[in-house]
């Protein structure tokens, strides 16, 4: 599990499961834990957001991500390109905090 920082629990509950679909565990009034495709993220009431949370989501496509997040208001840090792992793209969350999504398909590729 991943600790993601933010500044209120709805808001990120908002983005994390209104627009990522990620499925809420639970939700205390400091905390709330989300999942998607087994993997379980903590979002935790905190000062410090706006970090890169080094957290990679695996997606059919990257590109088509960054479209439909535009037009969502999202904002992209990096357009998608191929890196030896395969395409990604990171864009920030409701507080800041930078994610990366990843092409599921991907593998290595030198």
């Amino acid at each position: 599990m991943a600790t993601v920082p933010c500044r209120d629990i709805e808001n990120s509950l908002q983005f994390y499961n209104g627009l990522l679909g990620m499925e809420i565990l639970y939700k205390k009034n400091k905390e709330a834990a989300v999942r998607r495709n087994g993997a379980t993220l903590l979002l935790k009431v905190s000062d410090n957001v706006g970090i890169d949370t080094g957290i990679f989501i695996g997606v059919d496509d990257p590109y088509e991500l960054r479209r439909r997040f535009i037009d969502e208001g999202v904002e992209f840090v990096r357009e998608p390109f191929r890196a030896p792992l395969g395409v990604y793209t990171s864009f920030k969350d409701c507080d800041g905090n930078i994610l990366h999504a990843i092409e599921m398909k991907a593998s290595l590729k030198l």
